[in-house]
């Protein structure tokens, strides 16, 4: 009986609704922030957080500053900031102080969120802390155009046997928003990324650099596929992406900035003994990339979680500039 009513919403969205009105029905099964909106609603720049860097990417309570700090700097450059997570089994769409401090606290007891877990940590009504393929999803469904977030997920070392390769990329091929991050993060292999992101037909550009970044590290010894220089030139990309109704994402890499690339040396050398470790534990699947990154934090006395937080409030800024020229577009 459950199923068949199922059946019918899903029927009634797809067959008997025009496309505006199957996406304000989708809009209602997500909570939304007034201040979000009321952005959305007036054309104003938005931005979209990912939820899972508070919960699993740092401890208690230096996630909920640098959470608060991201989004200051969101509202500081002109746009409106979205972190979205799932709360008692609610999408919510802009987090209000309130529920900012109730994730980061509750940290990695938060379900780490994709997109495939959206329907279970619903149903349960649950808690989840969305990735970047999650929140590509929920950005999409109430019409937000700019993600910023540290780094994506990619084709992971020795994909060729373990065949782990992040969600985040197939999302991108499939959700038609620009991601603004520092690239992809060192503990991947960078070269099938990028080959992998060129097979899903994804537009990828380096911010002010002819080489694809490396998260912690400027560079990566790979050739940025593309190049944009300023935040007009990947809002015309994003506005044209947008008109032409392309169906694929974009993704914006932009370089740690420099006065935190120095440790790079240090931090991939960690990387590569944090690697070996997580094999011999046998830690793969989503549990994998948490456990790396802690792992370089502690064999780097902090550095990496440093150079982290730098490189997403950067990319906090670059992204907010971008939504707002491509909201002086619209």
């Amino acid at each position: 009986m459950a199923s068949s009513s199922a059946h019918s919403r899903i029927s009634n969205l797809q067959n008997h609704l025009s496309p505006l009105e199957a996406n304000n029905k989708l809009r209602s099964l997500v909570k939304i922030s007034p201040q979000v909106s009321e952005a959305l609603s007036n054309g104003r720049a938005v931005v979209a957080l990912e939820s899972t860097i508070i919960s699993h990417g740092m401890p208690y309570p230096q996630n909920l500053q640098t959470a608060k700090e991201v989004e200051s700097i969101v509202r500081e450059n002109g746009a409106v900031p979205a972190t979205i997570a799932i709360l008692n089994g609610v999408p919510c769409i802009g987090l209000s102080e309130e529920e900012l401090e109730r994730l980061a606290s509750l940290g990695k007891s938060v379900q780490k969120t994709a997109g495939r877990d959206i329907a279970h940590v619903v149903a349960t009504r649950g808690n989840g802390a969305t990735t970047v393929s999650a929140t590509l999803f929920f950005a999409s469904m109430v019409g937000i155009q700019v993600f910023v977030t540290g780094g994506i997920g990619g084709v992971h070392r020795h994909a060729n046997h373990t065949m782990d390769i992040s969600s985040d990329l197939t999302a991108l091929g499939r959700t038609p928003i620009a991601v603004i991050s520092a690239g992809v993060k060192s503990i991947l292999d960078i070269p099938k990324t990028l080959e992998y992101l060129e097979t899903q037909e994804v537009y990828v550009a380096a911010y002010k650099s002819d080489e694809f970044p490396a998260f912690f590290t400027e560079k990566s010894g790979c050739k940025a596929p593309s190049r944009v220089n300023s935040p007009e030139d990947c809002a015309r990309v994003i506005d044209a992406n947008m008109k032409l109704n392309r169906q694929a994402g974009i993704l914006f890499a932009v370089p740690i900035p420099k006065q935190h690339s120095a440790a790079g040396n240090l931090i991939e050398s960690a990387t590569q003994r944090a690697l070996t470790e997580a094999r011999e534990k046998n830690v793969t699947g989503n549990a994998e990339t948490p456990f790396l990154l802690s792992r370089v934090n502690e064999l780097t006395g902090g550095t990496s979680l440093a150079a982290n937080i730098a490189l997403v409030k950067n990319n906090a800024l670059i992204g907010s500039q971008i939504a707002v020229a491509l909201s002086q577009l619209m």
